[in-house]
């Protein structure tokens, strides 16, 4: 009962944001460049549900170590479609690096076209690579942060899988801090093998150090993917530790 009531008030929410974004696009565009105003819409999308169920508890650390108004490659650890909803307790204005095909989805499509995220096509590495650091650089001219899964794919067991080399070469053109951030908790909203939600929940959202941009430009791409790796993964191993 509880779960197809959250489903409806979900669908409400985001009716209202959708009609809503779609409007402060067109008024706030001409002035708005960095499409800030979408991007808050978004934010109070995503605290609209996550505040709802009051049984589900969240942990975000780490927010020191963000420098509001200073643009990043924001690397995440990629578990479930709650990774992004989650991504906007962190204080940026970003952009997502997505597959295509998540642009085809009805509500969601739209909204990431509204937002102005950036839609690469799967199995064209090289087509990929190069719109991610071209789209990329726009927005981080602009103050904008870009946020991409350097998985490039969910992980199937929880655990942080190698690195694509995509955000770190885009950090490395665009001279920018590398900035990471690790999430537990977020497979964990559905019961196992079930369309119920689990009503006792803990997300954890944890910003790391940022990788300074002078570092960033002087490093190797597959050691500096190797690095931010290392660090995302004990950080994971203190989170559950700490549970």
């Amino acid at each position: 009962m509880f779960t197809l009531l959250f489903a409806i008030y979900t669908l409400t929410i985001l009716t209202f944001f959708f009609v809503l974004s779609f409007v402060a696009l067109i008024v706030c565009y001409p002035f708005d460049k960095r499409r800030r105003v979408v991007h808050e819409l978004s934010r109070m999308l995503c605290y609209s549900w996550w505040y709802a169920p009051f049984t589900w508890r969240r942990k975000i650390e780490g927010l020191e170590n963000v420098k509001k108004g200073k643009p990043y490659v924001i690397c995440i650890n990629h578990n479930s479609m709650v990774d992004i909803i989650s991504l906007y307790f962190v204080p940026l204005n970003f952009r997502w690096v997505s597959k295509r095909e998540v642009f085809k989805m009805p509500y969601i499509g739209p909204m990431l076209w509204m937002h102005g995220d950036i839609a690469i096509q799967r199995g064209r590495p090289s087509e990929s690579m190069k719109k991610v650091v071209r789209d990329g650089k726009k927005w981080l001219d602009r103050d904008v942060s870009v946020a991409i899964f350097p998985e490039g794919t969910r992980s199937k067991n929880g655990e942080i899988q190698r690195f694509k080399g995509g955000a770190f070469v885009l950090a490395k053109e665009a001279g920018v801090d590398i900035l990471p951030v690790v999430m537990d908790g977020t497979t964990k909203i559905f019961r196992p093998k079930s369309i119920f939600f689990n009503w006792k929940h803990l997300l954890t959202v944890k910003v790391l150090p940022p990788i300074p941009a002078e570092k960033v430009v002087a490093t190797d791409t597959s050691e500096l993917a190797n690095e931010v790796h290392d660090m995302m993964t004990s950080a994971l191993a203190e989170i559950r530790k700490a549970k």
